[in-house]
C-alpha cells in the first residue's frame, strides 16, 4: 500500500512524503512531544480538516481540495492514548461494537481470532472499569481491529502505562500486523518502543516531515538530528544461528557479520533486532585480542562531526552497514581519525529488542 500525503498543520507545511506500506510493517511518526505526530495521524484518520493537505491511500483519494471522505469512510482503525472503551458495556461487546457496524462482505477478521491474539478469552464478561491499564488496551486494540480496518493508526497507545504494562502489551503490538496481515502506522516519542516497533519511520522535527524510511537507515544519517542525540544508536537486524551451551552464548548471523549475545537460548533461525547505542562503541587502531568484549568488527571511518567542545560522533561503515559511535575528541585525536581511515570497532554491549 503506498501512501502519499502533503499536510499543512499549525501554520507549517509538513514536506511531502510517500511511502510503501506493506502488510506485515509497522510504520512509525517519531518525535518530540508537541512536535505534530498526532496531528499527523488525526489528519490521516480524517479527525482533523486541514485546508491544503492531500492524501491518497493506495488507489483511493481520502484527501484533496475537491475530495474529504469523513473518518467511517476511510476504512481505519484507531487506538487513542487513552482505551476510551464504552464504560457501560462489556469487553466482549466493546469489541463486537465495531465488529456489528461493519458491512458483512468487508469482514477480515473473525471475532474469534482477535481475541484469542490478545488473549481476552477470560476478560469478556468484564466491565472497563473491572480492568488493568494495559487490559484496557488490549481491548480498544481488539475493537479497533472488529471493524476490518484496511489500516491500523496507534496514537501513543503505551503513554500512559507504567513500564511493566508496557512490557507487557508489546509483544501483542510485534504481532499484530504478522498475524492480522494488516498495516500499522504508530505514533510515540518513545525511543524504545520505536526501535523495538518500527520497520519504517516518518520523523517530524519542528513540524516538518525531515525524512521518511527504512528505520535502521534514517537512525543514521548525519544531516539528521537523531545520529547526533545523545541516546544516538544504530539498529541492527540479524537471525540466530547456533547456541554455546557451556557459556550460554547466542550466536547471531547479520549484515555487520555475527553478534555473539549471552543469556538464554534463541530459537534457531529466529528473527532479531539488535540496538547498539553509540555511546557503547569504542574505537581502536588494531584488534584487540586480550579483552572481555566479544563482538569486534573492522570497520571504515565515514563520517566525523563534532557535537561539542568534548565529544565526537563517527559513523562507521562495518562490511559497508553505518553505525554511529560517540567518542571524546581527545580519543578522536590520539588516534589520528579521519575520513576512509580503518579500524576497529568494539561494541560493549548489546541490546535484544525482540
Amino acid at each position: 500500500m503506498r501512501i502519499t500525503a502533503r499536510f499543512k498543520i499549525a501554520r507549517a507545511e509538513l514536506l511531502n512524503f510517500n511511502f510503501d506500506i506493506s502488510a506485515e510493517s509497522i510504520t512509525a511518526i517519531f518525535g518530540v512531544s508537541g512536535c505534530g505526530k498526532t496531528s499527523l495521524l488525526r489528519a490521516i484518520a480524517g479527525l482533523e480538516k486541514h485546508a491544503g493537505s492531500k492524501l491518497q491511500v493506495g488507489n483511493e483519494t481520502w484527501q484533496d481540495d475537491n475530495v474529504f471522505l469523513a473518518p467511517h469512510q476511510r476504512a481505519i482503525g484507531y487506538v487513542f492514548q487513552e482505551s476510551s472503551l464504552f464504560e457501560h458495556l462489556t469487553v466482549k461487546e466493546n469489541i463486537e461494537y465495531g465488529y456489528k457496524r461493519t458491512d458483512e462482505a468487508a469482514r477480515k477478521f473473525s471475532l474469534e481470532k482477535i481475541i484469542s491474539l490478545l488473549e481476552l478469552q477470560t476478560l469478556l464478561n468484564r466491565k472497563p472499569t473491572l480492568l488493568s491499564g494495559g487490559e484496557r488496551q488490549r481491548v480498544a486494540i481488539a475493537r479497533a481491529l472488529a471493524a476490518s480496518p484496511k489500516l491500523l493508526l496507534m496514537d501513543e497507545p503505551l503513554s500512559s502505562l507504567d513500564q511493566a504494562k508496557k512490557d507487557e502489551l508489546l509483544p501483542y503490538i510485534e504481532n499484530l500486523n504478522k498475524e492480522m496481515n494488516i498495516p500499522i502506522i504508530y505514533v510515540s516519542h518513545s525511543n524504545e518502543e520505536i526501535a523495538r516497533l518500527a520497520d519504517q519511520l516518518i520523523f517530524i522535527e519542528d513540524a516538518v516531515v525531515k525524512a521518511s524510511g527504512p528505520i535502521s537507515e534514517l537512525l543514521t544519517r548525519s544531516d539528521l538530528s537523531l545520529a547526533h542525540r545523545r541516546q544516538a544508536e544504530s539498529l541492527i537486524f540479524a537471525e540466530v544461528e547456533t547456541y554455546d551451551e557451556s557459556f550460554q552464548l547466542n550466536y547471531l548471523s547479520s549484515d555487520l557479520g555475527t553478534f555473539i549475545v549471552p543469556g538464554e537460548k534463541f530459537h534457531t533461525g529466529r528473527k532479531i533486532r539488535l540496538r547498539l547505542a553509540a555511546q557503547d562503541i569504542s574505537i581502536t587502531l588494531e584488534a584487540q585480542k586480550n579483552t572481555s568484549i566479544l563482538n569486534i568488527f573492522p570497520a571504515i571511518i565515514d563520517e566525523l562531526h563534532a557535537e561539542d567542545k568534548a565529544l565526537l560522533t563517527v559513523r562507521l561503515l562495518i562490511n559497508k552497514f553505518p553505525v554511529l559511535a560517540k567518542i571524546t575528541l581527545k580519543s578522536a585525536d590520539n588516534l589520528k581519525l579521519e575520513k576512509g581511515k580503518a579500524v576497529f570497532a568494539q561494541i560493549k554491549s548489546v541490546a535484544v529488542l525482540a
